[in-house]
């Protein structure tokens, strides 16, 4: 018997505006079940300062999954070390906001839930503690060792992925390989295959440099890498196309005949994407063995506990994690 989604939510960075759009998910219809992973005391703690009334209910593990019930949420209790004040990070909560994606993570290898979703963590505060951390997409990686993952942020009609992630812009081009670059557009053309069951996905692919290196002029990146892998991938019948300008890409006519761009590194592809849809927009990493999906914003430490927290993008991801596991069941994935 097929059953709705089970999605287990992780609060992130409890200063930030973690709890806060965690608790709004009470008043709203949602896409399927849901499971918070965080510290219980403190979502109580910050329901109390948002004025929020709303039932918390503790969830232990082996129990029935809970079933949806308006102004009710259910909590999977992972303690923090010291209390949390809102906007005011701690490193000694560092290690248990690692602890619910560990958590989550063991649930998802035990098949108690089908997709995890993540609220913002602060990557700052966690690497002041001494753990060495670039994000989710790298942790998860790690965590399910998938040799390769692919971060893909998705709004509006517009999805857009990139070859490379959390590198500084020094570190780019060394980055970018014949191998890594084929790598990154099987696993995206698999994604919007199996998650988004589009049948024969188009995938526009930037170039590096200025102007895709003008013809050599200005870098060989494209010449010698970009298009070689693209028309090896063309070859198999892929309707891969690029490297396209990227200053140029992201335009209408282009994009009317596209499923997907592939950005050469962050801030490249995500600048446009989250003017397009920013609130809107869903963070999905694609290659991992589970389905998980994030917000597009940060922490936002300085309007935690204000109650002008918007949880638009929570709620889309959600509902992305709830279709992607439709999505590959009615794959056979």
């Amino acid at each position: 018997m097929i059953t709705e989604p089970r999605v287990l939510l992780t609060v992130g960075e409890p200063a930030g505006i973690g709890p806060d759009i965690c608790l709004q998910l009470a008043f709203h219809a949602l896409p399927s079940g849901v499971l918070l992973v965080g510290d219980l005391h403190c979502l109580r703690s910050r329901a109390l300062t948002l004025g929020l009334s709303l039932r918390l209910e503790p969830w232990l593990e082996g129990n029935p999954w809970p079933a949806l019930e308006r102004g009710v949420l259910h909590v999977l209790d992972v303690p923090l070390a010291q209390p949390c004040r809102p906007g005011r990070l701690d490193m000694a909560n560092a290690p248990a906001v690692l602890a619910t994606l560990d958590k989550a993570m063991h649930l998802l290898r035990a098949g108690a839930a089908d997709a995890l979703v993540t609220a913002p963590v602060h990557k700052g505060i966690i690497n002041d503690a001494g753990i060495p951390f670039t994000g989710h997409t790298e942790y998860l990686a790690a965590a399910c060792g998938s040799p390769k993952v692919v971060m893909l942020l998705a709004g509006r009609g517009l999805r857009v992925a990139l070859a490379t992630t959390h590198l500084p812009l020094a570190q780019v081009a060394a980055a970018i390989t014949q191998g890594g670059l084929e790598g990154t557009l099987r696993i995206l053309h698999r994604a919007l295959r199996e998650d988004f069951a589009l049948s024969e996905p188009r995938i526009l692919v930037a170039g590096l440099n200025p102007h895709a290196g003008e013809g050599g002029h200005l870098g060989h990146e494209e010449q010698d890498i970009i298009a070689p892998v693209i028309a090896a991938l063309q070859g198999e019948s892929l309707r891969i196309s690029g490297p396209w300008p990227a200053d140029t890409l992201f335009t209408p006519r282009l994009l009317e005949d596209a499923d997907a761009v592939l950005a050469m590194y962050h801030d490249q592809g995500l600048p446009v994407l989250k003017y397009h849809a920013f609130g809107e927009a869903v963070n999905i990493t694609l290659g991992l063995p589970i389905v998980r999906t994030s917000v597009d914003h940060g922490t936002a430490l300085d309007i935690a506990g204000t109650g002008r927290a918007e949880g638009g993008s929570l709620l889309r991801a959600l509902d992305s994690a709830a279709e992607i596991v439709r999505n590959r069941r009615a794959a056979g994935c």
